[in-house]
């Protein structure tokens, strides 16, 4: 099967392109259902920066024209000319990429890995990641840990929330004995309300539909939570507001923003919207007093801090294309030995093991003829338990989805991964002695 990415993001699409293709989860969900009814595998990132789909094919020409008839449907025409597409080895590259974060907009951040997990588990819930998505997620999932343990990239970025603070400091000079509000209470409303916290600001407001969440996150920062019915008075007293929520439509427009100038007495009000859609109309920047950034105003920000990681980039980046390429030398070693015989080798070294340490425990009191009973106890409740799944994969002519489900069941391609190491190809373990055990050998 032919891995294939199309997708938008930050580097190729606007963010008014880039909100039209952020759906719910719900939609999400409708859409993978629909292409697993199809007997497609797909799965889709959605994040602030990004919306991609990832498709696996025997032919994936037919494929991408789905998933381009549904990217259409949801942002129309004009999304169509900011396609991005990415087969084969250069669409793993991207994934391990992507789940590494070297192709986020504040590269190094640890949201990403996350967001694409999520997406991994939305997928599979909604039937259309099995084999070899599954599989491809689980390597990039390893190469994005490799990445966090071997370089610093981590430790020396910012996140998008740091960004948005620093933002703040320069429109006020310093946040102490500002007030703050942030909307929302998810994990990147949390972040811009502790790293605010530890600018010393002098009151955290957090307010959001689900109000036992807004105190929550309150208590994690010292703030204190209110209704979010509130929200159009609670504007008054703010300096700066940081919003993150999953609205459908703008929280933030002229005519909710507008009133709230007048009892503010010219004080300037700081709005950053990390939301995706906006929860902040455009044209609020367009009022008196008020400096409204998005997700895209913040990527000036985050340059300035590029210096510092790229020499860490530099490292992660060999590191994915280690990583690619032991993933590809697996998928061909797999492809080229049967399952059948993937699955006997690791179900004989479980018994094997089982056997010795059985033998141990009884002493060396057993004759050899106890031992071999022992030994031939352990590859009869091989053969007995592998004789119909054997039966099963042979009578389909190892037809490629059951195989490929056989493998994923029994962690097949986990185990190939280690014994790809250098450590593990060392003294392969003996064979148990050949014995008559009764059981059909398939």
């Amino acid at each position: 099967m032919e891995l294939c990415c199309i997708g938008v993001s930050h580097h190729s699409a606007p963010l008014s392109v880039r909100e039209r293709l952020a759906v719910p989860g719900e939609r999400q969900q409708a859409i993978l259902r629909t292409l697993a009814e199809r007997g497609r595998e797909a799965l889709m990132v959605s994040t602030c920066n990004r919306v991609e789909f990832y498709v696996a094919a025997g032919e994936v020409q037919a494929l991408k024209a789905e998933i381009r008839d549904a990217i259409l449907d949801l942002a129309g025409a004009e999304a169509l000319g900011h396609l991005y597409e990415h087969e084969g080895e250069k669409a793993l590259t991207h994934l391990f990429r992507v789940a590494s974060s070297l192709d986020s907009m504040v590269v190094g951040e640890p949201q990403i890995l996350g967001q694409v997990k999520d997406a991994l588990e939305l997928a599979q819930g909604s039937g259309s990641a099995r084999g070899e998505l599954t599989r491809a997620c689980s390597a990039a999932f390893s190469t994005a840990k490799r990445v966090r343990t071997e370089t610093a990239i981590g430790r020396s970025s910012v996140s998008m929330a740091s960004a948005a603070v620093a933002l703040a400091k320069k429109i006020f000079g310093e946040l102490t004995g500002k007030s703050v509000m942030v909307v929302g209470a998810g994990e990147m409303a949390e972040l811009a309300a502790r790293h605010l916290a530890s600018e010393g600001v002098a009151r955290i407001v957090v307010t959001n539909r689900t109000l036992e969440k807004a105190q929550a996150l309150a208590a994690l920062v010292g703030g204190e939570a209110r209704p979010f019915e509130e929200l159009a008075e609670l504007q008054v007293a703010a300096d700066v507001i940081i919003t993150c929520t999953a609205s459908p439509t703008p929280l933030f427009t002229r005519a909710s923003v507008g009133p709230a100038l007048k009892p503010r007495r010219h004080r300037p009000l700081f709005l950053v919207d990390l939301a995706v859609p906006r929860d902040v109309d455009p044209d609020v920047g367009g009022l008196e007093g008020v400096y409204a950034y998005d997700v895209d105003d913040l990527q000036r920000v985050i340059a300035e801090n590029t210096a510092a990681r790229a020499a860490e980039a530099a490292r992660a980046e060999v590191i994915v294309v280690e990583e690619v390429a032991r993933f590809v030398q697996i998928r061909a070693q797999r492809q080229g030995t049967p399952v059948l015989g993937q699955l006997r080798k690791k179900a004989e070294g479980i018994a094997r093991a089982e056997v010795e340490r059985t033998l141990q425990a009884m002493g060396p009191a057993l004759t050899e003829k106890q031992r071999r009973s022992v030994e031939a106890m352990g590859m009869a409740i091989v053969n007995k338990l592998l004789h119909q799944p054997t039966a099963r994969l042979r009578a389909r002519d190892g037809g490629a989805g059951l195989a490929d489900a056989a493998a994923e069941l029994f962690g097949l391609e986990e185990e190939a991964l280690r014994l790809e190491a250098p450590a593990a190809e060392e003294g392969s373990p003996v064979p148990l002695p050949a014995v008559a055990t009764g059981g059909s050998r398939q």
